[in-house]
């Protein structure tokens, strides 16, 4: 392995949570009158970082509810669906294999720390990690300060990162790791690989894995 570190993003990368999220918004799109988002195709061709723009993209109107307001709503929401999902086929195959290469791994995620944390635990996944980053609030505003936090305590790692949106793909720039996306996640692969010249897409994390091993 060329590599010493791994950082995963943790939503759409190894936690399959595209439906609960989905029938989150979807919840308070009906209850404000709102268009639903009607199949999986509708979310990807909408979502993308920031989240508030997201929002206002699918009709939230944050001049008569504020982000604020709506934002913890849907983490209630999501919260609940997200109780039936779980870990991406391939993701214990691929932190073994990585494991077994001598190479440390860690989360670095969008989500509030607190509910990553205990999502973690839930998929009994989270002593697999030597840190896990997350944000102090729900707002999913960006990472790219955790990043540069953990770049700084990081020197001489030689990184790659796992991610499944173009957001990941700026952070791994940040990082200056190689980005590997999965397209399995919460953005299809013709986004992810308009996201930049070193992107590397990859249907699955069994896929990407398979690559590795080849070299």
């Amino acid at each position: 392995m060329n590599y010493t570190y791994c950082i995963w993003d943790f939503n759409g990368t190894l936690f399959d949570d595209i439906d609960a999220g989905i029938k989150a918004v979807n919840t308070l799109l009906s209850e404000r009158g709102l268009p639903t988002l009607d199949s999986k195709e509708r979310y990807h061709e909408v979502f993308d970082f920031p989240i508030i723009d997201y929002y206002k993209r699918i009709g939230f109107d944050f001049d008569k509810e504020p982000y604020e307001v709506i934002a913890p709503l849907w983490v209630e929401l999501y919260l609940e669906h997200s109780k039936h999902s779980g870990l991406f086929e391939g993701v214990i195959p691929a932190l073994d294999f990585l494991e077994s290469q001598g190479v440390k791994q860690s989360v670095l995620s969008a989500s509030e720390l607190k509910m990553l944390t205990g999502q973690l635990k839930d998929l009994g996944i989270y002593d697999r990690f030597e840190e896990i980053m997350g944000i102090d609030n729900i707002y999913a505003e960006s990472k790219l300060a955790l990043a540069s936090a953990w770049k700084e305590r990081h020197a001489g790692e030689r990184v790659m990162f796992v991610g499944d949106t173009t957001h990941d793909y700026e952070t791994a720039e940040l990082l200056g790791a190689d980005c590997y996306l999965i397209s399995a996640g919460h953005q299809p692969a013709h986004k992810l690989l308009a996201a930049g010249d070193n992107v590397k897409v990859f249907p699955s994390l069994s896929a990407l894995i398979e690559h590795l091993k080849n070299g």
